[in-house]
């Protein structure tokens, strides 16, 4: 008697477990799915914004345009001349700074897991993470100076 109770009840538990599974499985998908769509409307918000801010900075430079000419086309010297200070239309450009290099992004990441690797493997703390540290540093930069010559931040030595 005891067999047959066990194994209904452990028919039961397996039966059960099968079940949550698959809505677990399907509340996993549903929750990714509802990530991506608000991830998706959250890019539409932001490139519409982006957008509006570089209609504004046009409208400005434009602004700014029509003044000077207006500027220089009133300065008149006495002898009825006049006086332009600036040939075309000048627009200011912002500077886009293009961060870290990739061998820069290397070196360091590379001296971060060579210093933690050598930490791990040789028992003696300070002596691992030295030789680690910089042999990972020396393979990121390689790798990293590779990655800047592929995508032509530093050109190919000649």
């Amino acid at each position: 008697m005891k067999k047959i109770f066990t194994v209904v009840a452990l028919a039961v538990v397996l039966a059960s477990c099968g079940k949550s599974a698959k809505q677990e499985a399907l509340e996993k998908q549903q929750a990714l799915t509802a990530i991506k769509d608000s991830l998706k409307l959250d890019s539409f918000k932001r490139a519409e914004a982006e957008n509006e801010k570089i209609k504004q900075d046009e409208q400005h430079i434009a602004e700014l345009a029509a003044a000077k000419r207006s500027a220089a086309s009133a300065a008149y010297s006495s002898s009825g001349t006049v006086t332009n200070s600036s040939a075309g239309q000048t627009t200011t450009q912002a500077n886009k700074k293009k961060g870290w290099s990739d061998a820069a992004k290397g070196t360091v990441i590379g001296a971060g897991v060579g210093a933690l690797t050598g930490v791990l493997i040789d028992k003696k703390d300070g002596r691992g993470a030295i030789i680690g540290g910089l042999t990972g540093a020396g393979a990121g930069y390689v790798i990293g100076r590779a990655e800047d010559r592929k995508s032509g931040r530093v050109q190919k030595k000649q």
